[in-house]
């Protein structure tokens, strides 16, 4: 994805005027908004995301559920996806399988469930990526060292300021027996938004 940084600045920039403007009207506190980005921002990895992933793996009750209803995790696993900004915000997990492959993206900036997924990677906020992978999804999952069958459906779920999306990955093969915390080991951001596989390190001892 060329540019993605150079892209990425010019949202930062946008932003950043942004709630200067606000500011100074009186309508929101610049530096509280800050604070609570660098705060989400900063966190550690996507250990919500992989502990979601990991119990569907693992638990099918909850797996049928999260898929009915993915704001469902605020009373199963303890949090949910607005950090109690945007209460109305809904996440919809969609599960990919050997007969079809989810990708998701958001065509008109970049609006992403950061409380539940983490950040997202530069890649995801660029142009590249937002315009391209609805239209030759195949071709973008190609340059993510993704193969897919050309029999498997490709589906990509465009998340709009009400919705937002993560995937399911399928789960990989030979992790029969293993624990909820060594699947979410695994877990990638990749995974979650469709451009990676979830795959056991060739060189895993278990």
């Amino acid at each position: 994805m060329s540019n993605e940084h150079e892209e990425s600045d010019r949202y930062a920039a946008i932003v950043s005027g942004v709630i200067e403007a606000l500011d100074a009207s009186g309508i929101l506190d610049a530096g509280a908004v800050r604070g609570a980005a660098e705060a989400m921002l900063h966190r550690d990895g996507h250990p919500n995301a992989q502990r979601i992933v990991a119990r569907a793996w693992v638990d099918e009750q909850f797996r049928e559920r999260l898929l009915a209803d993915g704001n469902a995790i605020r009373e199963v696993l303890g949090f949910d996806m607005t950090d109690g900004f945007l209460p109305d915000l809904v996440l919809r997990v969609v599960e990919s399988s050997a007969s079809e492959h989810h990708v998701i993206v958001c065509t008109l900036c970049s609006c992403y469930p950061v409380a539940v997924l983490g950040p997202p990677p530069a890649w995801y906020k660029s142009e590249a990526y937002r315009s391209r992978v609805v239209i030759e999804p195949r071709a973008v999952l190609e340059e993510f060292e993704v193969t897919l069958a050309p029999d498997k459906r490709v589906t990509v779920w465009d998340s709009t300021s009400e919705i937002r999306y993560m995937v399911l990955p399928e789960r990989p093969r030979g992790t029969e027996g293993w624990s909820e915390e060594q699947l979410a080991e695994l877990v990638t951001p990749e995974s979650i938004i469709g451009t990676g596989i979830v795959a056991v390190p060739l060189d895993d001892p278990r």
